[in-house]
């Protein structure tokens, strides 16, 4: 999918089409998660500081991810590819690998194009956003094909010119070279994939070590048998917070870990999962990163156990000078329980606290409290509708009301507690109500 969270925000708020729009953490330590393209011609990219991003653009619109709304497209999305093939391999929720030959979809170069244009209709009509098709014999240069194809458009790469291909292509492109290695291979005279199938496959295990070396000597020559894997198995199930000011209170810290660790057997019980090792996460004021991590006898998703193995891990870790991201996560993963009896029968001395109660205090920032309303969030009010709130601070709280059908609407500024202003869920895209619409019509609806 082209720039899709800024794609599903543009066509949700009209105001916004044609615009520069980010989406990502907005605070003074935010990422950019997706940039539009129209955000993209100011140098703005993903997994770029946020900060960076303002000063780049600071007349972009900056909106806070509304992750259940992309959720949803991106089902839809996933459905239409699995009707291709049985073989669909999700890589996030705007991309994936589909194997066209398992779903007898296509078998030489024309029928590709056919399935592949096919598709890219079929994404546009369902959710009215585009999405770019690469077409190729591997994993790798299916992926180095939709790249070369966006924004909107379809690449196939013909078999027989791969190697002519990659050949002047910066390492970078290849899967596994990222800015550590990519500078490793720069300082032994390595820049082009060319160069990296010059140097030979002993050279690059030299540079690279022996697993990683071999695999990119590979892909140098175009070779990658990596299958499409319809079902990856979640490894881990974890969570983590920024915050905005560093924390240095330590019963603030062991409180936060608490409730990370809750938030973590929520997710681990919505996927019917549970785990052996607990993982504890600590990036410290100086940005190092530590992690330590402690493994049960068996498979468990009882908060308080979880919890208690987190604030073990927590006690051997200095905190001191302050800390600015916690994480707390879970690793081999089971879909049943064993009940550590240790740590039960240790329970048992003090009523454990019921896990809606435990206490949130929300990423830390500055002043007495956090603001209530966050950009890009959906509202309602009685007397004008849907909107979206632009901003929020001082006591007040912006908003423009307008729908993914309506003209781009006027914006109305209210005190923060605003009787008549209240959180709503997202409206459908306009795709999505016109195929409701056509359907009722169909159904004499």
């Amino acid at each position: 999918m082209d720039a899709f969270f800024a794609s599903v925000e543009q066509a949700s708020k009209p105001s916004l089409r044609g615009k520069a729009v980010v989406v990502g953490g907005i605070g003074p330590r935010g990422v950019v998660a997706t940039a539009s393209y129209e955000a993209r011609v100011f140098g703005v990219h993903s997994a770029m500081p946020t900060a960076q991003a303002r000063r780049l653009a600071p007349n972009a619109a900056y909106l806070m991810p509304r992750f259940a709304l992309y959720r949803s497209i991106s089902d839809q999305v996933m459905a239409l590819l699995r009707e291709l093939s049985p073989l669909v391999e999700p890589l996030s929720l705007d991309e994936a690998f589909v194997d066209l030959e398992a779903g007898n979809t296509a078998w030489d170069e024309a029928s590709a194009r056919e399935a592949g244009a096919r598709l890219r209709a079929d994404i546009r009509a369902v959710t009215g956003l585009t999405g770019s098709v690469g077409l190729a014999a591997s994993k790798m240069l299916a992926k180095i094909a939709s790249e070369r194809a966006k924004p909107d458009g379809l690449v196939l790469i013909e078999p027989g010119t791969e190697r002519a291909l990659l050949s002047p292509m910066p390492v970078r492109t290849l899967p596994g070279v990222g800015p550590a290695t990519g500078d490793h291979l720069r300082r032994a005279g390595i820049t082009t994939v060319q160069e990296l199938s010059e140097a030979g496959e002993d050279e690059l295990v030299r540079l690279l070590g022996k697993a990683h070396g071999h695999a990119l000597y590979a892909m140098a020559l175009a070779r990658d048998d990596r299958p499409v894997v319809a079902e990856r198995e979640a490894k881990s199930v974890s969570v983590e917070d920024t915050y905005a000011v560093d924390i240095h209170d330590r019963l603030r810290i062991g409180l936060e870990v608490r409730r990370l660790a809750d938030r973590c057997v929520r997710r681990l019980r919505g996927a019917g999962l549970s785990g052996r090792t607990i993982v504890l996460k600590v990036r410290r004021y100086d940005f190092s990163t530590l992690t330590r991590s402690e493994t049960l006898r068996g498979p468990t998703d009882d908060p308080s156990v979880i919890r208690e193995a987190a604030a073990r891990l927590l006690d051997s870790v200095d905190t001191t000078g302050g800390v600015r991201l916690l994480g707390v996560g879970v690793s081999g993963l089971a879909d049943y329980t064993q009940e550590d009896l240790f740590a039960q029968a240790a329970g048992e001395l003090a009523e454990e606290t019921p896990e809606e109660s435990a206490p949130d205090f929300g990423p830390e920032r500055p002043g007495p409290a956090a603001p209530e309303w966050r950009a890009g969030q959906d509202v309602r009010h009685p007397e004008y509708g849907h909107g979206w709130v632009q901003g929020s601070g001082l006591g007040r709280v912006t908003v423009r009301f307008e729908t993914p059908l309506s003209a781009p609407g006027r914006v109305r500024t209210f005190r923060s507690d605003e009787a008549g202003l209240e959180p709503a869920d997202p409206l459908p895209l306009v795709a999505q109500v016109e195929a409701a619409t056509a359907e009722g019509e169909t159904d004499g609806g």
